[in-house]
């Protein structure tokens, strides 16, 4: 059940507007670059176990093997500094909300990403990631007391052993491609969500991820389980401080829904300008079980993003909803996929992106339908903005439909500016900048009325501060 609190709060639009956020000094540091001491290290920093620590070193080996070259990826990906970042650093913990120890100033920093008001006021339970760990974290008793569980990775391969490792690597495998390999070497952070079987979950749990720039990295590793008939919304909201230097965000996020279980995963990235973000998303729904991606892809040097769901069960259901704003030196590659593995299953996909100064956007999609199914529905749907002659979008869609009385359907559309538009709204006082900002929110409008209307009011901020100065 999506929230639909009222009450205002300070957000990412706040921060993108003001750059509010205090630099923390690194409590623990591997150090620049990437080999097997960094990996040690690492693994000495969480005491892990000989298990998990010669999967990393093996993982490492992989990567380090592979050809690093992604040739169907768009050419930004080549400026990505391998050698140039810090795979493992993070401040020291906040300080408890009721008191004890933690660094006082990394709770202010907290406080100034939101987290304690979005927590009291409408959260089920709050995580925060600074780089490369899980600094806070708390569940309300309420949810606690239900059995629902929600940790950094970290405890919940150590403390929630049981639950975590059946399905640790199971929907998405260590050597898939590059980027999870090299997440598998060093992931770090997460959030680990339990929830059995009737449960659901009313208040949606949110994990705050925040980037230090300046060479800074993530691997995030996410494993969410859903016990037949359980319901959960978890929230993502992404930001950086703006140091010089690339940074990289590197997630790999697993879901395992039971049957006629129900996820709605909404992430909202604000990324600075010099973020690479490489996400790997992918759930597994049982008979009658939907997960509904919500997504909003702002800021950031480069962005690729493709959601998957593997439809195994029969009349499991998909939807996968999308928002991208690319600005001048931005390039946004995302989509979804939507894989159907038994009968009556349905999906669909909605994207709009808007693209201005030289931006690109574009997605890239895939929908499936074997032989082995029959009676699936899927409808995909894109459309783009071109703000300037400069702007670019593209569209890869990949269908491949068999079986019997299966149907897929795809639309795409593209429009530049109108100009009458702009020009009527212009004669009526309205500035340039503000002309354009309202188009776009119009075009994307439909859309973002289906966020939680906390999210929906960010991302018309956003959208404005993004417009802002946009003109000429």
């Amino acid at each position: 059940m999506m929230p639909n609190d009222q009450t205002e709060a300070f957000g990412l639009s706040d921060l993108a507007a003001t750059g509010a956020i205090a630099a923390l000094a690194a409590e623990r540091d591997a150090g620049v670059g990437l080999n097997a001491a960094t990996v040690e290290y690492l693994s000495d920093c969480k005491s892990e176990p000989t298990w998990l620590r010669a999967q990393r070193l093996e993982a490492l080996r992989a990567f380090v093997g592979s050809d690093q070259a992604v040739r169907w990826a768009p050419p930004l990906l080549e400026e990505l500094p391998f050698d140039s970042l810090h795979y493992y650093s993070s401040p020291a913990r906040a300080r408890h909300r009721v008191g004890g120890a933690g660094s006082v100033a990394t709770t202010q920093v907290l406080d100034t990403l939101g987290v304690a008001r979005e927590e009291r006021e409408f959260l089920g339970g709050a995580q925060a990631q600074i780089d490369g760990e899980v600094v806070y974290g708390r569940l309300q008793e309420t949810w606690a007391r239900a059995g629902v569980v929600f940790v950094d990775s970290t405890r919940g391969l150590t403390e929630y052993g049981e639950l975590f490792r059946p399905h640790f690597g199971s929907v998405i495998g260590r050597d898939e491609n590059l980027f999870t390999q090299l997440n598998s070497a060093v992931f770090s952070g997460g959030s680990f969500i339990y929830i059995p079987a009737g449960v659901k979950v009313t208040a949606p749990l949110k994990c705050f991820m925040h980037l230090q720039g300046g060479g800074n990295s993530q691997f995030g590793r996410t494993l969410i389980v859903a016990g037949e008939g359980a319901e959960v919304t978890f929230f993502e909201s992404c930001s950086s401080a703006a140091r010089p230097g690339p940074a990289l965000h590197c997630a790999v996020g697993e879901f395992v829904l039971g049957a006629h279980a129900r996820l709605n995963y909404v992430a909202l990235q604000n990324w600075g300008p010099n973020v690479f973000n490489l996400a790997i998303l992918r759930a597994r729904l049982a008979a009658g079980a939907s997960v509904q991606w919500i997504d909003c892809n702002l800021g950031g040097r480069l962005t690729m993003k493709y959601p998957c769901a593997l439809l195994e069960g029969e009349g499991a259901s998909a939807e996968a909803l999308s928002i991208t704003v690319a600005k001048t030196g931005q390039h946004h590659d995302s989509g979804a996929k939507m894989l159907h593995r038994a009968p009556r299953t349905s999906s669909s996909i909605t994207s709009k992106s808007v693209s201005l100064g030289d931006g690109q956007a574009g997605y890239r999609g895939w929908v499936d339908m074997p032989a082995t199914v029959r009676g699936c529905r899927n409808h995909t749907e894109c459309d783009a903005l071109l703000l300037d002659a400069s702007s670019r979008t593209y569209t890869y869609p990949a269908i491949q439909v068999r079986g019997h009385n299966n149907i897929a359907q795809h639309e795409a559309s593209v429009s530049r500016l109108d100009e009458e538009q702009i020009f009527y709204m212009r004669q009526r006082g309205l500035s340039a900048g503000a002309s354009r900002s309202l188009s776009v929110n119009g075009f994307i409008n439909e859309l973002v009325q289906r966020f939680p209307l906390q999210y929906s009011r960010e991302i018309n901020k956003l959208i404005e501060l993004e417009m802002s100065g946009s003109v000429g």
